[in-house]
């Protein structure tokens, strides 16, 4: 699908697993085309998820991966729960074939519940199940226990990698930015599928105010999920690629 959209280099930044990666490298290399390891770790602020990006990590990082295992523990927690609040409210799904996914080491969360609220028949589309269930403050919706933003910058650091706070448009969490960018944040998804010309040039102008770089791409899930995009209908001009590589190579030396 990269290929036939036209892509030379893509990312793979699946939420808190790197599980993906190594086939997908495989398939890419057949293909022609190369993958930046990458990362979407769900961090938490104010009760709310903040996700943290992390490009050019090294997906073997034994800090990263004990941080993952414990990311993907509570991933379960929620299901659980969110599947307890759905029957008390009369929405009653199946969540078995979910935790039967994440025991083969598959990212769970809200998105699959939402797919089972559809397959119940209790919801008409995925954007519903999120808009009536799952979105914050919505009846279902269970807050995560994790780390805060400047931690999981810290441990994609560790892991020699660069982050970028993810969609800071629909996110709707500017205030944290400056305090993230003294946390040491390199940059930030200015170029992003919910964002207009008019958002992007506005998180551009905030990452040049801050000394932060420019992060992009189509955040593509598959097809047919919730807030759905193309994949390549969002992509990264080359220099602010290469000031990443850069950042990401002296990130590599200072981490020995």
């Amino acid at each position: 699908m990269a290929r036939a959209a036209g892509l030379s280099i893509v990312s793979v930044t699946d939420h808190d697993t790197t599980a993906g990666l190594a086939a997908a490298s495989a398939a890419a290399r057949a293909r022609g085309i190369e993958v930046i390891p990458g990362i979407e770790i769900s961090a938490v602020a104010d009760g709310r998820d903040v996700h943290v990006l992390g490009y050019f990590i090294d997906p073997d990082a034994p800090v990263l991966q004990a941080f993952l295992a414990r990311q993907r523990h509570d991933r379960l927690r929620r299901v659980r729960e969110m599947r307890d609040r759905l029957a008390a409210l009369g929405c009653p799904v199946d969540v078995e074939p979910i935790l039967d996914a994440a025991r083969c080491g598959k990212s769970v969360g809200r998105p699959q519940i939402a797919a089972a609220l559809l397959s119940a028949g209790h919801v008409g589309t995925l954007d519903e199940a999120f808009d009536r269930f799952l979105e914050f403050g919505a009846p279902a919706y269970v807050p995560r226990l994790g780390a805060a933003p400047g931690e999981v910058v810290r441990i994609v650091h560790g892991a020699g990698g660069v982050a970028s706070l993810a969609h800071p448009g629909p996110a709707r969490r500017d205030e944290l930015i400056p305090a993230l960018a003294r946390a040491g944040l390199d940059a930030l998804e200015a170029r992003h599928v919910d964002h207009d010309a008019a958002a992007e040039a506005k998180y551009r102008a905030l990452a040049g105010e801050l000394g932060l770089l420019v992060t992009g791409g189509s955040d593509f899930h598959g097809g047919g999920e919730h807030g759905a995009a193309a994949l390549g209908s969002v992509t990264l001009p080359s220099d602010d690629l290469d000031r990443l590589r850069a950042a990401a190579a002296r990130r590599r030396l200072s981490n020995g």
